[in-house]
């Protein structure tokens, strides 16, 4: 089967500011930031982590942790190269690097002082996908969309 790999950076736009962040944990807790603390935001990292590492174990898709410098669509090429792969996510790469991350301050109270933002290194993960054809207008989703070089895409 002839497949395409491609790289699709996602854009968040509410997590640019601290209204926006807001916003979005209301969104997912009931329409409030009562849970709104750095405890629960570091859980939820490690939650999605380990949901993701358990998904990876339980769809037979490798999940490699890659060095600083790792050139990521390197790792995927040789993959392909070596692997017969169907549609869908067929590799996820994971590296450290830093980024931008809240940090949540509350008042002797309980209410919310200030959201800060700070840097900190951070895991960030890389879907290899295998389609074969494009399924979706790139300018439906304001990211950058390019082909691995040497995947027949």
């Amino acid at each position: 089967m002839r497949t395409r790999s491609s790289v699709l950076n996602a854009y968040f736009p509410l997590g640019h500011n601290p209204g926006g962040f807001r916003t979005w944990w209301r969104r997912w807790h009931d329409g409030s930031d009562a849970d709104l603390d750095n405890t629960h935001l570091m859980r939820m990292a490690g939650r999605f982590a380990r949901r993701l590492k358990a998904w990876a174990a339980a769809n037979g898709v490798p999940l490699i942790y890659c060095k600083a410098g790792e050139r990521k669509h390197l790792i995927a090429e040789e993959y392909l190269a070596t692997h017969e792969v169907g549609t869908g996510v067929f590799l996820v790469l994971a590296a450290k690097a830093p980024a931008r991350v809240w940090e949540v301050s509350r008042t002797a109270g309980g209410a919310i002082a200030n959201l800060a933002k700070k840097t900190a290194y951070v895991n960030h993960y890389s879907f290899q996908c295998a389609t074969r054809r494009p399924v979706i207008s790139l300018t439906q989703l304001g990211g950058i969309w390019r082909n691995v070089p040497g995947s027949d895409g």
